[in-house]
């Protein structure tokens, strides 16, 4: 019995020793606890200041990026959008009838766009370029100014520009950065007809009159063939330079876009004195005429242009330059997002005016393979025949951003 009371009595004070023992542990292991808790909440509160240092940071950022630049310091470019594009080209062709031969490489273009908008309703948008590298006396290149206006929206339907801006007509002429277009070199056609790229000074507007359906009309400074006395297009081309402007020219469009893949374009431009009244020469007016079609179906694409000029003048007629027309067709297909394979058929004429075989055809065939949408590897076939034959072979490289 009093073994058994011992035994009990040794038992009770074990288990209070062990509660004991318990608690104590269980107070320590509370202790870490809180102690544990107290350093995070001191750390979530340093991250939660430096989250609201980095959030004034960047209101302040983008308080300065919209200051308008008028307001001088504090902004980053005020609202200044930055782009362009460049190409660069390689081109090995022969000239059969004179045994010479074009190999060359040549920085062609080197652009820069910068764009301003206003408001929502007021923008600015000017493209500079420099050409061949170099400019200057004795240089191949030249600095130019092919664009710098101001564009309002008077409505949702109708806006007008005005300044130094790219005349609608054509494919090429609004829209001709590298990646935006098949082959190494620009279409002849556009190139020697057109003649693209061409800007003028002045004013023009456009009207939405229903979904898919545009008309654009611009009255602006036209062309001068005094100088030159080509009567050729492209060599009549003043860019705003000073420009002659006792003959002003006037432009109209319609565009067709509502079907899904389609574009139809027609434009129309009338001047009434391409030599811009210039006593040395007859006064000759001048009337050129395009249309073109853009079909794409899937990962097909067709596009075809024509376009014709009738000038009349004594002088152009005797040229046989009192008419002047090319067109061209242009089937591609888009194998993936990276390869495409083209092949374009032009045939032009800057004498179509007089009896000679003066028409010359170029066929093209080449690919185009895109690093990325707005960076692209050309290569392309050329052959010349008719008035002139040559053969060869380009390539290129082009971006945009």
């Amino acid at each position: 019995m009093k073994r058994t009371i011992i035994a009990s009595t040794l038992f009770s004070l074990f288990m209070a020793h062990a509660a004991v023992a318990n608690e104590q542990s269980v107070s320590e292991e509370t202790a870490e606890l809180r102690k544990i808790i107290k350093q995070q909440q001191e750390t979530l509160k340093q991250l939660e200041r430096r989250l609201d240092e980095n959030e004034q940071r960047l209101e302040a950022t983008a308080d300065a990026i919209e200051v308008p630049a008028s307001q001088g310091s504090g902004n980053i470019l005020g609202g200044v959008t930055v782009g362009g594009y460049g190409e660069l080209h390689y081109n090995n062709l022969t000239d059969n009838d004179n045994d010479t031969d074009k190999k060359e490489i040549d920085f062609h273009r080197w652009v820069l766009f910068f764009g301003k908008e206003f408001n929502s309703t007021t923008r600015f948008f000017s493209e500079f370029e420099l050409e061949h590298s170099l400019s200057g006396e004795g240089k191949d290149g030249e600095v130019e100014l092919e664009q710098a206006y101001i564009e309002h929206d008077v409505n949702d339907q109708f806006s007008f520009k005005a300044g130094v801006f790219l005349i609608p007509v054509g494919l090429i002429n609004e829209t001709h950065e590298p990646p935006t277009f098949h082959g190494v070199e620009r279409n002849p056609v556009e190139k020697n007809i057109i003649p693209a790229t061409w800007w003028e000074g002045g004013v023009a507007g456009n009207f939405e009159a229903a979904p898919g359906l545009s008309f654009d009309a611009a009255i602006h400074s036209g062309l001068d063939v005094s100088e030159k006395g080509s009567y050729k297009p492209r060599d009549g081309r003043q860019k705003v330079s000073e420009a002659a402007a006792d003959d002003l020219a006037f432009t109209g469009r319609v565009k067709y876009t509502a079907i899904p893949g389609l574009e139809l374009a027609a434009s129309a431009q009338y001047q009434q004195d391409i030599t811009q009244s210039d006593a040395t020469t007859d006064e000759a007016s001048a009337t050129l005429l395009t249309a073109h079609a853009v079909y794409q179906y899937q990962n097909f694409t067709l596009k075809a242009l024509y376009a014709t000029w009738d000038i009349d003048g004594d002088e152009a007629e005797a040229l046989g330059r009192d008419e002047q027309d090319g067109f061209y067709i242009e089937p591609s297909y888009q194998f993936t997002d990276e390869f495409a394979v083209f092949a374009r058929y032009n045939e032009w004429d800057n004498n179509a005016g007089n009896s000679d075989d003066t028409e010359i055809s170029q066929t093209t065939v080449g690919i185009s393979y895109y690093l990325h949408e707005d960076v692209v590897f050309k290569a392309d076939y050329e052959k010349q025949s008719d008035a002139k034959d040559i053969d060869g072979f380009n390539l290129g490289v082009g971006y945009q951003f």
